[in-house]
């Protein structure tokens, strides 16, 4: 069973990820060695950090917008943005 995440607070958009205790995060790195990192909330959320700066504010998804950007991101929606 995953381990419960216990925030310092009340979860919110912008909250400092280091106030997100007890999460999985995950990272997803770039070639050049930049990267963000992942969480799933207890809620279903899911939470972004800066891999640099890892007690920087936390982005909070919904899973609905999560799914939407991954969908995208395999459609190829956004591949104008790096070409």
């Amino acid at each position: 069973m995953p381990q419960q995440p216990v925030s310092k607070g009340p979860v919110y958009n912008g909250m400092p990820a280091g106030d997100l205790e007890g999460v999985q995060w995950r990272l997803v790195m770039s070639p050049d060695g930049t990267g963000v990192e992942l969480a799933r909330l207890d809620d279903g959320q899911v939470a972004v950090r800066n891999a640099a700066d890892p007690e920087g504010p936390a982005l909070i998804y919904t899973r609905a917008e999560i799914e939407a950007f991954i969908g995208g991101a395999q459609d190829g929606d956004f591949d104008d943005l790096i070409s």
